[in-house]
């Protein structure tokens, strides 16, 4: 790595942390430092305090990290992939499948909210399925562009099916809105506990796909001259950034801004597309402006929170515009 890229690692390290900081400390009751790291440590007395670091505000923070560095890396990874700098995991039909298992949770089955990481989870996960199964069969299949195009007909198929069933119960539609609109929620562990191993295996995937994806970016016959499989290596890439962006979609809601501009603008600042660079830098950036999204969110209006969604846009628009404007 030269100075440059060193500078944009350390940058967003830094940044990490203090936005893990803030998001321990900040809210609607503010906790000293030093409460803080006594209660991580296991120093701390029993008492409100304690209870809000550690059942409140530590997994909630570690749930913002986890959603933004798999946004950030699910983008990274579609866009090496697909060889598409618009890409992002609206394109493979996540987004609006999970979208639909949401809402289907949320206004058909109110009694079981306890299940709706699991319902965007695996509408998600199916969504996903349903593009690679149409966009690798057939004649040609497996080609960026078939993919791009089966997630768009997957996303609209979806986003009617959810259309569909708010209209069909338009009483019940005000309790979906938050989720909608993508936010975090303070309900400890839970939503970690379902979507912990397909985290695992889509961050997994990520970091092995790293390489593979610096050698398709050289296109397909360069990389299959030096013993890559593109066909093989896209799919697995798809899969990956399907399985991360269905997690964080389970957890947040819909954040959709977020997994699009941070490769770009982790590219852009370091001024390198090598992918063995971009998967871990996207991650943490992503995952210290999701911090800081959240933080904002359960501040600016304490008590009452704001959606982290319309907030990662505000956030995020006028840094990719500035680096935008600076590269042209």
């Amino acid at each position: 790595m030269n100075l440059r890229q060193i500078l944009v690692a350390v940058i967003a390290v830094v940044a990490l942390v203090a936005a893990a900081i803030g998001s321990l400390t900040l809210g609607a009751v503010h906790v000293p430092l030093s409460n803080v790291f006594d209660a991580l440590t296991g120093q701390a007395d029993d008492g409100p305090l304690k209870t809000i670091i550690l059942d409140l505000r530590l997994p909630r923070m570690i749930e913002a990290f986890v959603v933004g560095a798999a946004l950030g890396v699910a983008g990274t990874l579609l866009q090496g992939a697909l060889a598409n700098p618009l890409a992002s995991p609206d394109v493979m039909g996540v987004t609006g499948g999970a979208s639909f298992g949401a809402i289907l949770i949320l206004i058909v089955l109110p009694d079981q909210i306890a299940l709706l990481p699991v319902g965007a989870l695996g509408f998600g996960l199916l969504a996903a399925g349903l593009v690679f199964v149409i966009g690798a069969t057939g004649a040609g299949g497996g080609g960026a562009g078939r993919l791009i195009l089966a997630g768009i007909a997957m996303t609209a198929a979806f986003q009617a099916g959810t259309t569909s069933l708010m209209a069909a119960y338009p009483d019940r539609v005000q309790g979906a809105i938050f989720w909608l609109a993508g936010g975090l929620t303070s309900n400890g562990w839970r939503n970690l506990e379902v979507t912990w191993p397909y985290l695992v295996i889509g961050f997994g995937f990520a970091i092995a796909l790293a390489r593979p994806l610096d050698r398709l970016s050289l296109g397909d016959d360069v990389a299959a001259s030096l013993g890559s499989r593109p066909r093989a290596i896209r799919l697995t890439a798809a899969i990956a950034a399907a399985m991360l962006a269905a997690c964080a979609a389970a957890i947040a809601g819909l954040v959709t801004f977020l997994g699009l501009f941070i490769p770009h603008v982790v590219r852009m600042a370091s001024g390198t597309t090598s992918n063995t660079y971009v998967v871990p830098v996207s991650a943490l950036s992503g995952a210290a402006l999701m911090m800081v999204g959240d933080t904002l969110a359960r501040t600016v209006a304490a008590p009452i929170e704001l959606p982290v969604g319309p907030l990662m846009v505000l956030l995020g628009v006028p840094l990719f515009l500035y680096l935008l404007r600076k590269q042209t």
